[in-house]
């Protein structure tokens, strides 16, 4: 499955190096296996599942500052991401670049059903909605809402040092189409995934 990041990456052609941060033996040699660097194994205070990006972000650059040289931008690319485009990758480096107050540029996806008429279950498994003056508003007429969608991040170096947030005004959307978006965490994911990868395939992913 990181392979397939690891393509995307490469095919983007904006790299001075694509490195892999892992605490595992086995993921750094695949990674190795399909032309990504791992200088370094990541420590085990943040190889653990309560490890946050920005932490593990964090000590990437730091690490490259100190034997590489300063990192003005730097990327973090999710390995659960399979069907990454590069001309996304290149999006959100163009709007990063063009605003200097920017620190980050992230990938975004809309929600597939507006979330101001989404329903919560009571204790009795009964129905409610979460915001009730929205029932007789005709969905189009909601406001658009966008999720994380898991795909990369990238900042400036500065920003990924000093772990300031990301969902914040000081950062920039790059909108996904929501057919090019699963985030794989679960078996679920992967068997949408599966499903998905027609989709993927007229899309041009590199690697699939």
């Amino acid at each position: 499955m990181i392979a397939w990041s690891i393509a995307a990456a490469q095919s983007s052609g904006l790299f001075d190096a694509v490195i892999v941060s892992t605490d595992d033996e086995e993921i750094a040699e695949v990674s190795k296996k399909f032309g990504a660097e791992v200088p370094f194994l990541r420590p085990s205070e943040i190889a653990n599942d309560h490890a946050t990006t920005m932490a593990v972000m964090a000590h990437a650059v730091r690490w490259l500052n100190e034997h590489r040289g300063a990192v003005d931008i730097a990327c973090c690319i999710y390995p659960t991401a399979p069907f990454l485009l590069p001309e996304y990758l290149r999006a959100g480096l163009d709007l990063l670049l063009a605003d200097p107050e920017a620190h980050f540029a992230f990938s975004v996806t809309t929600y597939a059903f507006p979330i101001f008429r989404a329903l919560r279950l009571d204790d009795r498994g009964r129905v409610a909605m979460f915001w009730p003056e929205n029932q007789e508003v005709r969905s189009q007429d909601l406001p658009v809402a966008c999720h994380d969608a898991g795909q990369f991040y990238w900042g400036r170096g500065d920003a990924f040092l000093n772990q300031s947030g990301i969902f914040t005004s000081v950062s920039l959307p790059v909108r996904i189409p929501r057919h090019l978006v699963q985030d794989i965490d679960e078996p679920e994911d992967w068997e949408m995934a599966e499903r998905m990868m027609p989709s993927a395939v007229l899309a041009g992913v590199p690697g699939v």
